[in-house]
């Protein structure tokens, strides 16, 4: 089990689905966790939980699309001195055929999913090296290692991740940094909560285990790459997926 107690991180997108999850798990081992996203009302909400739970929680709001609110948004975890742990989870959609995505489509998931996660990790990435010890987990897709019709700028982003962590575990691991992506597979959300059984059995099919997998199963394996125990793994790609893709 992890054990996380003396250290610090922040969960980027902790308001809602995986990035939930990662936070009450990283707290339930010890660390205090900064909560960030754009929705301050929802952050507390998990504030609160971790809290009821004895664990500790700071909360900021953080646009990643905008270089200058990221900034502004980062501004008070600097000043209390960084972070140990960074999961990078925030990420948003905006689907459709190739053929008819228009620039701002492709423009605006780029921007959050890939630069805005870049952007995050450059800013707490100097803290951590003053430290000499940090781990920075992406979470990424099994959809940018398969691909996926009408998500080719989703599937670009998430391809991006796991090349940005592979490229940038080269870099700083002999500062005692790990950098390693997680790869989830069909996860239960509020999106997949409204398919029909049809549908839903359509993509267990795809599936060898047989069910989707809870954001509680992404955060297990977030949480490991968090740990002391994970120090000699970096520049990996976990696949949390059932078996669906290898």
């Amino acid at each position: 089990m992890a054990n996380l107690e003396g250290r610090t991180a922040l969960v980027t997108g902790a308001s809602q689905g995986i990035g939930r999850a990662c936070a009450l798990e990283l707290a339930r081992q010890g660390a205090e966790v900064w909560l960030a996203a754009r929705n301050e009302q929802a952050l507390s909400g998990v504030a609160d939980e971790i809290a009821s739970a004895g664990g500790r929680a700071r909360v900021t709001v953080l646009d990643l699309s905008s270089a200058e609110a990221t900034e502004t948004g980062l501004a008070p975890v600097l000043e209390a001195g960084g972070v140990d742990v960074l999961v990078n989870n925030a990420g948003i959609t905006d689907d459709g055929l190739f053929m008819r995505m228009k620039d701002e489509q492709w423009q605006r998931v780029l921007d959050t999913n890939l630069t805005g996660t870049m952007r995050v990790t450059r800013t707490l990435l100097k803290p951590m090296m003053k430290k000499r010890w940090g781990r920075i987990v992406l979470v990424s897709s099994v959809v940018g290692q398969m691909g996926n019709p009408g998500q080719t700028n989703y599937a670009a982003a998430k391809a991006g991740l796991m090349g940005f962590g592979k490229a940038l575990a080269r870099e700083i691991a002999s500062r005692g940094i790990t950098v390693n992506s997680v790869a989830p597979g069909y996860i239960e959300t509020a999106m997949t909560a409204e398919l029909d059984d049809k549908q839903r059995e359509a993509l267990m099919s795809a599936v060898p285990a047989g069910r989707m997998g809870t954001p509680e199963d992404v955060a297990s394996a977030v949480a490991w790459l968090a740990s002391e125990g994970a120090g000699y793994v970096t520049g990996h790609v976990l696949a949390v997926n059932g078996g669906m893709y290898t």
